[in-house]
């Protein structure tokens, strides 16, 4: 980068010929002793028409100043390698390392640092600018820190163009390596830019830009790195290392402070340790030294903030995941525009993480503990009650995307599985104040109605079981009888996915009995559908149509094509279960048009499968192969675990009957795995056969 430096002819004339003088002096010196020389200068430096007296040479100044980096220092191997590789290009350098307090920024400069000192042997020198306390250091100050160093008895100019010019002077023909830690903002930078020949590592927690600046936004170790620190410091961590590093958000100083108290008192067991760390009441406590603290790094940058963007900030602490620009804007209930805007101020102060990639948001798991601890009982009702409504929005409408059929399925289950955390967190606040806040009350009962698609794809039955139950608790509450009646439905689902059949049967006929006082002819053809499931899962394969019948009569009537098409599928698979397999067919291929015209994949994937049973049925095994491959296909793809782990037992049944016992049991222990891990009640049937194939 090319460096325009000030014109000495622009400074007062008293002051010019003074430091034309000492810039003189401190040449001559410089072209006497050489580029490694050490120059001492003589006398005082008096304005006006004084001269210089000469005095006796002070002792030789302090020219290599570089503290040692940790000799924990860990991981980092790509950042470093980065940094050297754009300083080797040479000419005047400039790196920028940004990040959050902790984040490790001094520690990777001082490693940095240490092994570039030989290429720079002039100078290294160190200087703390203070960035985050109440009185940073101002350019002068640190540049006359700077020049003091080669001349520590030198009277300096007070005007910061004249002690600048004086500084390029001496650093001119120089190789000096200047680290100046903690930056308060590009303009306390800016004036201290060195001559070619020199480099400036700069570290802070606000992110700046300069011209010839190369920044480097450090982030978090990764974990394995994480993990290598803990053990480095407290190698007795051993199993716990994993755990400890996640309860600490892979930042260095927290890593460090843990490892510490640990490795300090040996009667304290790392599984102990974990456990009140995993506390987040506790956790910024535990996080402190003799010296330091965790909270305190957090405290320094916090106070760099103005009150209302303090209280901004504070209020993202509801977010427990990631988030993007109209969450914040929902939460903060103001302009889009102004969302951005504080965003980006936040981000430039370190408070908030930015993924480039994904385009969202984040607060480091620590920053989080430290926001809420602060939040005050009204910003904290405020911003969980938007937070709630706004994902409460998200989750709708990943639903309406699933409905809509073909690609949109993908769309809204990766809408759902982006949000789930945020979408949890607005649950559980929603179910907490739904006995004391109508609100709260209505968002409970309607939330798992909302995304009851994406909900019973992506979530385990016993997670679903917990959201109805809150929802029919709150429905009750609100007296409304239908949102009632479909809680009641579906957690008839949830028991029946587990098992409990008769217990589902009990909630399917409350919902049918609901479902008759209302006059809701959709409701009732769901309880009947549902028992007619229930009844052929029990056995009572003709009461089980004869639900069905009822429950597709009242489908068609109304036009719901979805659930014309699961009355359809499910009356096929109760005559394949009485042994008309060639009926069971002809109502799977006519649910299968419909599956296929409605775009719906996952009725699409239980149509080939049914239709692969029944063809096994009448031992067509190489059609039923072909059927459950495609339905196996598509079950992976839209992730409905159920349905993949029936495909991979109805395939090695199939492989069996051909004689291949080997991928038989390799498809059977896939599906084994997949049943045990969802709670299947079909798993035990799965586990008996593996043993007879194992035992024959």
């Amino acid at each position: 980068m090319f460096f325009d430096p000030i014109s000495l002819s622009l400074i007062a004339a008293g002051a010019a010929s003074l430091l034309a003088g000492v810039a003189k002096t401190l040449l001559n010196r410089t072209a006497k002793e050489g580029a490694g020389g050490q120059a001492r200068v003589g006398g005082d430096i008096v304005g006006g028409d004084k001269h210089v007296h000469e005095a006796p040479a002070p002792a030789i100044a302090p020219l290599h100043q570089l503290p040692p980096p940790p000799a924990d220092f860990t991981g980092r191997a790509t950042e470093l390698a980065e940094l050297r590789a754009a300083i080797e290009k040479g000419g005047i350098h400039i790196s920028g390392l940004q990040g959050q307090g902790g984040v490790g920024k001094t520690a990777l400069a001082l490693k940095l640092a240490a092994e570039l000192a030989p290429s720079f042997p002039d100078a290294q020198i160190y200087l703390d600018l203070k960035g985050v306390s109440e009185k940073p250091l101002t350019a002068t100050e640190a540049i006359s820190h700077v020049l003091r160093t080669f001349h520590p008895e030198a009277k300096l100019p007070e005007k910061e163009e004249d002690v600048r010019a004086l500084y390029l002077s001496v650093l001119h023909n120089r190789r000096a390596l200047l680290l100046m830690d903690n930056a308060r903002d590009a303009a306390q930078v800016r004036p201290l830019i060195p001559p070619e020949g020199c480099a400036l590592l700069v570290t802070s927690r606000q992110h700046f830009a300069l011209p010839g600046l190369q920044v480097k936004d450090l982030e978090t170790l990764p974990p394995p790195d994480a993990m290598d620190l803990l053990l480095r410091v407290a190698p007795r961590i051993n199993g716990e290392a994993e755990v400890i590093a996640e309860l600490c958000g892979y930042l260095p100083q927290a890593l460090r402070l843990a490892a510490s108290a640990i490795a300090a008192r040996p009667d304290l067991a790392p599984t102990e340790y974990a456990k009140h760390l995993a506390d987040e009441k506790k956790r910024l406590k535990l996080l402190a030294g003799d010296d330091e603290s965790v909270e305190t790094s957090i405290t320094l940058s916090y106070n760099l903030l103005g009150a209302e963007m303090q209280r901004r900030w504070r209020m993202l602490a509801v977010f427990p995941d990631t988030f993007d620009a109209p969450a914040a804007t929902a939460v903060w209930g103001i302009e889009a525009e102004a969302t951005q805007d504080m965003l980006s101020h936040l981000l430039q102060y370190s408070m908030l993480q930015w993924n480039d990639t994904t385009g969202r948001y984040s607060l480091h798991d620590l920053m989080r503990d430290f926001g809420r601890r602060r939040l005050t009982a009204d910003e904290s009702d405020a911003a969980a009650r938007r937070h709630a409504t706004h994902y409460g929005a998200i989750l709708s409408a990943a639903d309406e995307m699933y409905l809509k059929g073909g690609d949109s399925i993908m769309r809204g289950l990766a809408l759902f599985d982006l949000e789930w955390g945020n979408v949890q967190a607005g649950q559980a606040w929603a179910a907490a104040q739904s006995s004391k806040d109508q609100e709260a009350a209505k968002l409970s009962s309607g939330l798992p109605d909302w995304g009851a698609y994406s909900l019973s794809l992506r979530r385990h039955p016993r997670e679903q079981i917990r959201w109805r139950e809150a929802a029919l608790a709150a429905a009750r509450q609100l007296g409304d009888r239908a949102a009632e009646g479909r809680h009641i439905g579906n957690l008839g689902l949830a028991l029946a996915a587990l098992g409990d059949y008769r217990g589902a049967n009990e909630c399917y006929e409350l919902h049918l009995a609901i479902a008759h006082d209302i006059g809701d002819r959709r409701s009732e053809g769901n309880a009947l559908g549902n028992l007619g499931i229930a009844f052929r899962n029990l056995g009572d394969y003709r009461r089980a149509i004869e639900y069905l019948e009822r429950s597709l009569t009242i489908d068609r009537e109304i036009g719901d094509r979805r659930g014309e098409g699961q009355d359809l599928g499910s009356l096929g698979s109760a005559y394949d279960a009485l042994g008309d397999a060639r009926r069971a067919i002809e109502y799977h291929e006519s649910a299968l048009a419909i599956a296929r015209d409605i775009g719906d994949r996952r009725g699409e994937g239980d149509s080939l499968g049914n239709l692969g049973n029944a063809l096994y049925s009448i031992g067509d095994l190489s059609r039923s192969t072909e059927y459950y491959e495609k339905a196996l296909a598509i079950d992976r793809e839209i992730g409905d675990k159920r349905g993949e782990g029936a495909d991979l037992w109805n395939m090695s049944l199939v492989l069996d009957k051909l004689g291949e016992r080997k991928r038989a049991m390799e498809y059977a222990e896939a599906a084994l795995k997949i049943r045990e891990e969802i709670e299947d009640p079909n798993a035990a049937k799965v586990r008996e056969q593996l043993d007879i194939w194992r035992n024959s």
